[in-house]
């Protein structure tokens, strides 16, 4: 099987004392099938000397090998992370993988400094791990994403910020208060002081600026893959529902959804005197678009703005 539809690979998987997998680690995931011939009783010598069972996480550590349809839905926790790791090594970008139903073949974790281990046993062994030095950094179904992937080109600030899955583009500079989500990211050199949610992609040359938050697919937020375009500017504590386009600039600590009433202020006003509005969907991904708040009403205004959006620093971005 060969072509972009597959991507296969080589893993250690970690399985704790009840027989739960929790997470699989794929240095090399890559397009196509498994190799012909492959024999699963001979793993990749560099893969197998790491395979030895962590007593002090009471888990085992063995070598796995898969290959998965980029079109079809997970079937188990290695398939899940397999497909994690094949958009934060940029094999896929957002929403182009099949991740129904990750949730369910994502157990909970303790992450450890050591690794991963089961939560029931981080609490059995908690004495030993604190003799041992061990700390447990966080209690979720997602790991961070540097624990598993080193982008190349990328500035990570805070790893515990930014998930496996993440997909990051070379020149990507993300902040201490960024954080980027699973299934989501940039696709060129981008500022990130603010939240790109699960399914968001945010274009070359944009800033999300310090606070900023863009509203995903998760917990009720909707259907719609939110996008924001190149050279666009969200301002710090700002925030957004729609899409927005290219060269385009979202005043600072005004959120916009979809639903939000906005005048558009370059129109000429209607016959009681007033300008025309529309609800902020209709604007969604719009070019050259500043959205203000009106200082005298409160009103949302939207202006057509002409020339390029913002510039980021390219040595900063390098």
């Amino acid at each position: 099987m060969t072509g972009q539809r597959w991507i296969w690979g080589f893993g250690l998987a970690t399985t704790a004392a009840d027989g739960t997998v929790l997470d699989t680690w794929f240095p090399q995931p890559q397009h196509g099938g498994l190799p012909l011939g492959f024999d699963p009783a001979l793993p990749p010598a560099e893969l197998d000397r790491f395979a030895v069972p962590d007593p002090r996480r009471a888990v085992t550590v063995d070598v796995v090998a898969l290959e998965i349809d980029v079109d079809a839905a997970p079937t188990s926790t290695p398939d899940a992370y397999l497909r994690l790791h094949a958009l934060s090594h940029r094999l896929v970008e957002p929403g182009g993988i099949d991740l129904t139903g990750i949730f369910g073949h994502l157990p909970n974790v303790a992450w450890t400094s050591a690794g991963p281990m089961h939560p029931d046993d981080a609490t059995r062994l908690r004495p030993f791990l604190q003799r041992d030095g061990l700390q447990i950094q966080g209690l979720d179904k997602f790991p961070r994403l540097l624990d598993y992937v080193t982008p190349p080109g990328v500035r990570i600030a805070d790893a515990s910020r930014v998930r496996l899955g993440a997909y990051l583009s070379p020149g990507t500079t993300v902040m201490h208060e960024g954080f980027v989500n699973f299934n989501a990211g940039t696709l060129g050199a981008s500022m990130v002081e603010g939240r790109i949610s699960q399914g968001v992609v945010v274009g070359d040359g944009s800033d999300i600026g310090g606070g900023a938050s863009i509203m995903g697919t998760l917990s009720g937020g909707g259907t719609h893959r939110i996008s924001v375009g190149e050279r666009t500017l969200l301002g710090a504590n700002a925030g957004i529902g729609i899409s927005l386009g290219d060269d385009c600039i979202v005043e600072a600590g005004l959120y916009v959804t979809a639903g939000s009433k906005v005048v558009l202020a370059d129109e000429p006003p209607t016959a009681d005197g007033r300008r025309p509005s529309v609800k902020g969907a209709e604007l969604s991904g719009r070019d050259g678009m500043l959205l203000r708040r009106n200082s005298l009403s409160g009103a949302i205004e939207a202006v057509r703005r002409a020339g390029a959006g913002v510039t980021l620093n390219e040595a900063l971005h390098a």
